[in-house]
């Protein structure tokens, strides 16, 4: 979004923040776009400096220098909910949770009182001051430093500004966004410091949206069982699919934190150590894909480029976090914990590249300082450990991935108990791996209860629950069991498809495991049904060329050879070994 800056008002002698949007494009195209952009910034900067209210932040002035859109605002001392939470390492109290409820429901009632809506409310929007105080920050601004850098054509397009772990199913279909939109929003932001982690914590960006839009949010006391029931009670409401079904305003809300107590004051938060001018919060943090490395980061630091969110790169704090001290220890210094934190970035974006031996080495390097600094069974000590056992899978060196796995499946259930979903992500790598050794028979009971708990505690149709029953299918298969692989296929097939959708690659990586069993099976003319559909649909969805296209073209010519089509699968083979022709694109 841009820069925030500590500065002096020298003409009425204060200090003020000075938030830099990033710099506008220069193309000559894009111009009418940049009009029509500025315009917007200068409406909704006038419309937040007339909000006034001692829960959203003041508005001084605006303006543009060399390209750069600027706000002068109020300098506000403290952090931002998001920050809180990685302070903390986890959730925030309950009497901080109920305090900041009572104070953006008031503030929300103001505004929507004044017929506006913020449309972006979030943790790293919320600001709470040393005093106790509590701000809402970037009314409309937020929304249009999204539109930055964004061509005219996306943003005509109707796209739903907002970000993901936030954003109401409305905001997702793009219709019917009113003031019960940042109500929704509110909700997921309580549900957060609540418990650590947004509503929908997954690992694939469709799979969040389609979160919001259709699956029913665990009840926050599965996770923190302490919670009051009235506060369990008002977040579920909050995040009500039909916004009918929510309360009918903020006022509402405020109101019932007062019935039920829980609008008193907390105690006030201590100032950070020294100031400091910080990137503004981004909406995109680090998250791994399909079968991944953990990804727990609990500080953040500047965010990935803005296509992080096409590659399955939304999340919201790692359920990680919930997890403390295991002892009594001086805390380490932030800035060292910092540097750790980077370190293991550069780990996974060194795993990403494919450099396993560099990401081993960082990882194991980065576990054996987390461990002295913070504990053995920390939640960061932890996560290092994970990947490093994770990198060693990837390595080949099985017998040692699964050694580190079980170390950290073990560490996990005594701290997080044996149903925690990153305890289940260490016991489902324990599976796969034992799959890479040639022990399927002794992995198949270990997915089994993986499946089970996926299932009694995430649903039936997480993402996480399929993978599980994915890699189940795959051991099925390796024990020679293909009746049982092609029924779990498909199972996983439908689910993936109804969640996802028909072209979602998982949903195309299960079709081609039903056509795999399907031929293993002997019935080749079903298999070839199932390749060919698998092939044409990444073919659409990757292109022609992309590997994955080509290899649905191999499987589909291997099972032609099979049905003694030798010259149809001849023809798909040329076509496979010289890519560039597509003649036969189509077929």
């Amino acid at each position: 979004m841009g820069e925030v800056w500590r500065a002096r008002d020298e003409a009425l002698d204060r200090r003020v923040a000075v938030k830099c949007l990033k710099p506008l494009g220069g193309r000559e195209d894009e111009e009418p776009f940049l009009r029509v952009l500025r315009e917007r910034f200068r409406r909704e900067a006038r419309l937040a400096a007339s909000l006034q209210h001692r829960g959203v932040t003041v508005v001084h002035d605006f303006g543009e220098s060399e390209s750069v859109l600027f706000l002068v605002m109020e300098l506000l001392e403290g952090r931002n909910l998001s920050e809180l939470l990685t302070d903390r390492g986890g959730p925030l109290p309950v009497e901080v949770i109920a305090d900041v409820a009572d104070q953006v429901a008031a503030a929300l009632a103001y505004t929507h009182g004044q017929g506006i809506i913020h449309r972006d409310l979030k943790p790293a929007n919320v600001m709470r001051l040393t005093d106790g105080t509590v701000k809402i920050c970037d009314f409309g601004i937020a929304r249009i430093a999204q539109d930055i850098g964004l061509t005219s054509k996306l943003t005509s397009a109707g796209m739903a500004m907002g970000t993901p772990h936030y954003m109401s199913p409305e905001q997702i279909a793009g219709v019917g966004v009113d003031h019960r939109s940042d109500l929704y929003s509110l909700g997921c932001v309580l549900y957060e410091i609540a418990t650590g982690a947004p509503p929908f914590d997954l690992g694939d960006p469709w799979a969040v949206l389609i979160g919001h839009r259709d699956t029913p949010p665990t009840p926050p006391r599965r996770h923190r069982p302490e919670l009051p029931v009235d506060l369990e009670r008002l977040i579920l409401q909050l995040l009500a699919k039909d916004p009918a079904d929510r309360p009918e305003d903020a006022a509402a809300i405020a109101r019932r934190l007062v019935v039920a107590g829980g609008g008193t004051a907390a105690a006030a938060v201590p100032a950070p150590a020294r100031p400091r001018s910080e990137w503004l919060p981004a909406w995109t943090r680090g998250m791994r894909p399909g079968s991944r490395a953990s990804g727990s980061w609990s500080l953040r630091l500047p965010p990935p480029d803005r296509s992080a969110g096409l590659t399955g790169q939304w999340t919201g704090l790692a359920p990680t976090a919930l997890l403390g001290h295991t002892g009594e220890r001086r805390s380490p210094a932030p800035e060292y914990l910092a540097v750790l934190e980077s370190r293991h970035r550069a780990g996974l974006s060194l795993g990403r590249l494919g450099r396993w031996e560099d990401a081993y080495d960082v990882h194991r390097a980065v576990a054996a300082e987390r461990a002295r600094a913070l504990g053995d069974e920390h939640a960061d000590t932890l996560a290092s450990r994970y990947e490093t056992a994770y990198a060693q899978f990837r390595l080949g060196r099985y017998d040692e991935a699964l050694a580190g796995h079980t170390a950290v499946a073990a560490a996990r259930a005594r701290v997080l108990g044996a149903d925690h979903p990153d305890t289940l992500d260490a016991r489902f790598e324990i599976g796969v791996v034992l799959g890479r050794l040639g022990r399927p028979g002794e992995a198949v009971p270990v997915i089994h209860e993986v499946i089970e708990a996926r299932t009694r505690t995430q649903g039936p149709a997480h993402a996480d629950t399929l993978r599980a029953r994915h890699a189940l299918g795959i051991s099925f298969g390796r024990l020679d069991r293909w009746e049982e692989a092609l029924a779990e296929a498909r199972v996983v097939r439908d689910l993936r498809a109804d969640t996802l959708g028909p072209d979602h690659l998982d949903t195309l990586v299960s079709g081609r495991e039903i056509a795999v069993a399907l031929g293993w099976l002997g019935r080749w003319d079903e298999a070839l049904a199932e390749y060919r559909g698998v092939r044409r649909a990444r073919e659409r969805v990757l292109g022609p060329g992309h590997p994955d296209s080509l290899a649905s073209r191999n499987d589909e010519a291997h099972c032609l050879e099979q049905l003694g089509r030798a010259g149809e699968a001849v023809e798909l083979y040329r076509q496979v070994a010289a890519p560039g022709d597509r003649g036969a694109a189509g077929v």
